[in-house]
């Protein structure tokens, strides 16, 4: 079951005061914005990015229509209602972003501010943003920023540096809680497989050790296999390899895929497949198009929603194929496959 938001209405959520001075000049990939005064007006583009200055108590005039995790159609995560809620808020404009950014949209709110910290920005998309207001873009490269640089890079942009690393040192504490009820997880290796489609095995896809999917399997405790470090290029966030090349992934404990069961089926029919080793024994965690199907790609507001059962899940997966203590010393069946244990 999903948990509802317990601590992110913490300290770094009751004041949107703060005693940085302006004006601020925050460095990006871009080059750097200068932020003459305060803002009052508040948009974001991209993923979550508004996710901060509500977590802050600053409710934005426009943000991103949800695209992914959306159950429900209304284009917003239940985290973000949540938050909306506590803050007797009204729905702020949401951005159709489904071709691209839309310019007029964001405009048409007046920001003083556009936070896009975790984003995919090209230059022409930078320079456009920048003439409707100052635009905070990520620190390195597209869509390689980790949920901490998120929130230091956005807070930064509002003037709230400190209550940005108040709000990491929080969100580092629940995830420590987490991973210390899941000692099996210490040393497992993940990889997030994007692309598996049977239709065409000629290549695997999956993100890369820049991106924040693969880092936050690390925050939980989980190590990143030699091979997709070693396949990763510097800035980039997804990669792929020639499934011709699968015996590569011998070391991968557990899979985490976007999918269902049905593909996953199809797939281990498959001779090719039968020799990535975790795929084969099932330890394969599949993501769903909804609110749990973000848990991977973690936000300031979502990590405390979905992260207990997250972890479960990846618990599951990698203990499956592993001796049970408890039942072999009883004669029952020894191995964890795709069926829980007596346990």
């Amino acid at each position: 079951m999903l948990r509802t938001l317990s601590f992110i209405c913490m300290s770094f959520g009751a004041t949107v005061t703060s005693a940085q001075e302006f004006p601020i000049t925050v460095e990006h990939a871009f080059g750097e914005t200068t932020i003459e005064e305060r803002p009052e007006r508040v948009a974001s583009v991209g993923w979550a990015n508004h996710e901060v200055p509500l977590a802050l108590g600053i409710v934005p005039v426009g943000f991103a229509r949800a695209s992914w995790g959306d159950d429900d159609g209304d284009g917003l995560l239940p985290w973000v209602i949540e938050k909306l809620d506590e803050l007797n808020a009204e729905v702020p404009t949401l951005f159709d972003e489904g071709d691209g950014i839309d310019f007029e949209a964001v405009a048409s709110t007046q920001p003083d501010v556009i936070l896009a910290a975790y984003s995919g920005l090209s230059q022409s998309d930078y320079d456009t943003l920048s003439r409707i207001a100052p635009v905070i873009a990520y620190p390195e490269a597209a869509w390689t920023t980790t949920w901490r640089q998120m929130i230091r890079q956005n807070a930064a942009g509002l003037g709230m540096a400190e209550e940005g690393e108040a709000m990491v040192a929080e969100i580092e504490a629940r995830i420590a809680t987490a991973r210390r009820e899941h000692p099996e997880l210490a040393g497992k290796t993940g990889m997030f497989v994007t692309h598996l489609d049977p239709r065409d095995l000629s290549t695997i896809g999956f993100y890369a050790a820049a991106d924040q999917r693969v880092q936050f399997l690390t925050d939980i405790g989980m190590d990143t296999p030699q091979a997709v470090r070693e396949a990763s290029e510097a800035g980039k966030y997804s990669g792929r390899v020639s499934a011709e090349r699968i015996d590569l992934f011998e070391d991968v404990d557990v899979v985490v895929t976007y999918g269902d069961q049905a593909r996953l089926d199809e797939l281990a029919k498959n001779p090719l497949i039968a020799r990535f080793p975790a795929i084969a024994r099932g330890s394969v965690v599949l993501l769903a198009n909804d609110p749990m199907g973000t848990a991977a790609n973690p936000t300031p507001l979502s990590i405390d929603y979905v992260l207990d059962d997250y972890l479960a899940r990846l618990s599951a997966a990698a203990t499956r194929g592993e001796v049970c203590r408890c039942c072999a010393p009883n004669g029952w069946q020894a191995l964890r496959l795709f069926w829980d244990c007596c346990c």
